[in-house]
């Protein structure tokens, strides 16, 4: 046990997944899982493997911020205050070994608010997207501009900042992440290996819903913060706009008011498609790859789009769920 190191999991409805994610955690000092409205008796089984439970009140919308925020608040209000948090999602697995090589480079560098090291698809075999989200997480270590969900992070770089902005219904950790780096903290990212995720996704919907999730988090991260030097999520939501919406659309209109012949235009998505395979080597693993990528880009601009459109109408932003 590290008793300076606490750690705070987030979960709605994760059944088996949430008891592997609270067994991994047994080196962190105290444990709090914030709960997030489940019906699966979620709270119970936490519970019944030590950890300290927040129920959030179901009256106000959920998100992942929000929830990290209460188990924050709780850690502050109650017993001894740690010196590090690591965050974790009720759907991951901590791996053996990474909370001692992860506050050992914090220790050292006293600079670095936040470690993060690489998430890995628990069942990549199971799905397209499964294997897509585990392509999604092999960044490179070094030096970084934000990190994921899950991460060991400095208690008193969270406080400077005022932790996680609760508006932000996914995106949130690379938003908090640009507040820490102008408040001048570092982010670290490790070759170590942090966590395994269980996707559990076998169904496009799933997918679709996912990438519509990022579209709609690039958006608000560009609202937020999209002025130079940080630009977060412009890039992002222009390429989304572009293949996913301008394009389409307007070689469907063009074959309206001009010619059928217009629609020959759409070819461009199959050389995108071979482009992107090339890039990444080639091969069924590069095809396939790219497939998603570019099949992603039609929801990502469907988010892009509903962010705009609720915040000109001014409708809240609702979780968007992909399981």
């Amino acid at each position: 046990m590290i008793p300076r190191i606490a750690a705070i999991a987030i979960g709605r409805n994760e059944g088996d997944r949430l008891v592997r994610c609270l067994v991994s955690l047994a080196g962190a000092g105290r444990v709090v899982y914030v709960d997030s409205g489940s019906t699966d008796g979620s709270v119970a089984a936490a519970r019944a493997a030590g950890a300290e439970v927040v129920e959030l009140d179901m009256s106000r919308p959920f998100t992942a911020a929000r929830a990290r925020n209460a188990g924050l608040e709780r850690l502050r209000s109650t017993g001894g205050r740690p010196e590090l948090v690591q965050f974790i999602d009720g759907d991951c697995e901590l791996q053996p070994g990474w909370l001692e090589a992860a506050s050992g480079v914090l220790a050292e560098h006293p600079e670095v608010a936040v470690a993060c090291g690489r998430r890995r698809e628990r069942f990549p075999e199971a799905s397209v997207y499964n294997r897509q989200c585990d392509r999604e997480w092999d960044t490179p270590p070094g030096e970084a501009k934000a990190c994921g969900g899950d991460a060991l992070m400095r208690m008193a770089a969270l406080d400077a900042v005022g932790g996680y902005d609760p508006r932000l219904i996914a995106g949130e950790e690379p938003e908090l992440c640009v507040r820490l780096r102008a408040a001048g903290w570092r982010i670290r990212r490790l070759e170590a290996e942090m966590t395994l995720h269980d996707a559990a996704m076998t169904r496009f919907g799933q997918f679709w819903k996912r990438a519509r999730r990022a579209g709609h988090a690039w958006a608000q991260g560009a609202e937020m913060h999209g002025a130079p030097p940080e630009r977060l999520g412009v890039a992002e939501s222009r390429r989304a706009l572009l293949w996913g919406a301008l394009l389409p659309a307007a070689f469907g209109l063009s074959a309206l008011l001009l010619s059928p012949w217009m629609l020959l235009g759409l070819a461009l998505y199959p050389l995108q498609v071979l482009r992107l395979a090339l890039r990444r080597g080639g091969g069924r693993e590069g095809l396939e790859w790219a497939t998603l990528v570019t099949l992603g880009k039609f929801a990502e601009a469907a988010g892009v789009i509903e962010f705009h459109l609720r915040r000109r109408f001014g409708r809240p932003a609702g979780l968007i769920e992909y399981k």
